[in-house]
């Protein structure tokens, strides 16, 4: 809801502001067409050119000098100079049109020098005691004849001004908020429809009012994602049976296939290579029922049914147990092992279920053995860096292309088919090791040796505090 306050908030002050830009706008717009087009103070001070530009010839009559002559003609104006005790012109200028009368009583000169002589409007300049009168075109000003004013709303004006801006400006508010009223109360509905649908919510919002359009498709977008949930879930149930299924089926034949494998491999009176072929029986036997219960505990960390036991456990201790399981499982001596940790109090304690750690640290080394059948060397390595346990398990083998480490550190599921069905590759059980870290509250991470094979990173949050200790190597 605070996203509706936030986009109405957003809103006003978009109006506020265009408003308050249009007000200066006009303002100066108003002061420029002023500036050039009200030149009434330009009317009056030629008035006053003309009458100090006037003398007299000696002969009774006057003279216009050159000054006052280009200020008529620059303005397009006619001019008369009355004599104050006769109310005659006693002069005027050449372009004088005939309908301007040449006496005026007082009444006459009070009406012509307030506004206009023959709809010409005129600007007025003493000469001592008699009067000049300019006329000009009928169209270049507009005089107000009876314009007065109170004081007191000359005095005001300031107020009645703000008074009546901010009059105004409520009514452009109300006017606002009561034309977009229906789009508020369609938008909150919406609004919190949007953000139910990443929470998995049944959604329904009314299609009507303006956003109509917008309400039907989010309804229809719900619908769409209640559909596929439903589909997931199923999809997910019935393939977490059939792990579970597969995995419980197969262990009875698979048990009595490697009991009978391991009877022939000890029968010494069998040949030596029908013995040998028993052992890799017996030994792909053992391989497949790792592979099962790899699956199944894949499945179970996926949907979290994977019990947990979490105690305070050495990552040293779980690495040197891991490490002497493989040696002794490798009585042909094709992989060399060799481990350092740190001896002194142990630094790489962590919180979580030493069963799945132990399994975690068995299928990094199996995963070098595995992918290595030729042998190789081995090193595992526990160490503490700052608030983490790390254990590192890398080897000299083949390695691994830039593009099957790009699939195993992008694959986001076990599960997943990259179309690679066919080839030998790094698969469930590094994804189980990734997956049992995430359940710690860690990382697994994969790359290139620094001897050219493969590395393997796991590193989990630790207990206790930041101690270091030296390094020391054992070679089992």
């Amino acid at each position: 809801m605070r996203s509706i306050f936030k986009l109405v908030r957003r809103f006003v002050a978009t109006l506020m502001l265009s408003l308050l830009i249009l007000l200066v706008l006009n303002i100066v717009l108003f002061l420029g067409m002023a500036s050039v087009g009200l030149d009434t103070v330009g009317g009056w001070t030629a008035a006053g050119t003309v009458s100090a530009g006037l003398a007299e010839d000696g002969r009774g009559g006057y003279v216009l000098n050159e000054e006052g002559a280009a200020e008529l003609e620059r303005r397009g104006a006619w001019a008369i100079l009355i004599d104050d005790a006769t109310g005659d012109v006693v002069w005027h200028s050449d372009n004088l049109p005939p309908e301007i009368p040449l006496h005026y009583s007082v009444s006459d000169i009070a009406r012509g020098v307030r506004g206009y002589i023959e709809d010409y409007p005129t600007t007025s300049e003493a000469r001592g005691e008699d009067l000049v009168i300019l006329g000009y075109s009928k169209t270049t000003y507009w005089k107000l004849i009876h314009n007065a004013f109170d004081y007191r709303l000359i005095a005001g004006m300031p107020r009645t001004i703000i008074v009546a801006a901010a009059v105004n400006l409520l009514c452009i508010i109300l006017i606002y908020l009561t034309a977009t009223s229906g789009v508020l109360r369609s938008l909150r509905p919406i609004v919190s429809g949007i953000e139910a649908l990443p929470e998995g919510e049944s959604v329904y919002v009314r299609e009507k009012g303006l956003l109509q359009e917008l309400a039907r498709a989010i309804n229809r977008s719900s619908e769409q994602l209640a559909y596929q949930s439903r589909v997931l879930k199923r999809k997910e149930s019935a393939r977490a049976n059939w792990i579970s299924g597969v995995s419980h089926d197969i262990r009875t034949p698979l048990s009595m296939v490697m009991g009978y494998a391991g009877q022939l491999a000890e029968d010494e009176a069998l040949p030596q290579e029908a013995r040998q072929k028993a052992q890799i029986i017996c030994r792909q036997s053992v391989r497949m029922k790792n592979l099962v219960n790899d699956l199944n505990l894949a499945s179970k960390l996926e949907y979290n049914m994977q019990p947990m036991k979490p105690e305070p456990v050495s990552l040293t201790a779980v690495a040197r147990r891991a490490a002497a399981d493989q040696i002794n499982a490798d009585p042909a001596g094709l992989y060399e092992i060799s481990c350092q940790w740190e001896t002194e109090e142990d630094p790489c304690l962590v919180m979580g279920d030493k069963g799945l750690l132990e399994r975690a640290a068995a299928n990094l080394l199996v995963n070098a053995q595995v992918h290595n059948p030729q042998g190789c060397r081995i090193w595992v390595r526990v160490r503490a860096e700052g608030e983490r346990a790390v254990l590192e398990v890398e080897d000299d083998g083949r390695g691994v292309t830039p593009e099957e480490l790009s699939r195993l550190q992008n694959t986001p599921h076990y599960m997943m088919s990259d179309g690679s069905a066919k080839e030998q590759r790094h698969g469930l059980g590094l994804l189980i090791v990734r997956q049992i870290a995430a359940a710690h509250q860690g990382e697994a991470d994969f790359a290139h040796g620094s001897c050219g094979g493969f590395l393997a990173r796991l590193s989990l949050p630790r207990i206790g505090s930041n101690v270091k200790g030296e390094f020391n190597c054992f070679n089992f």
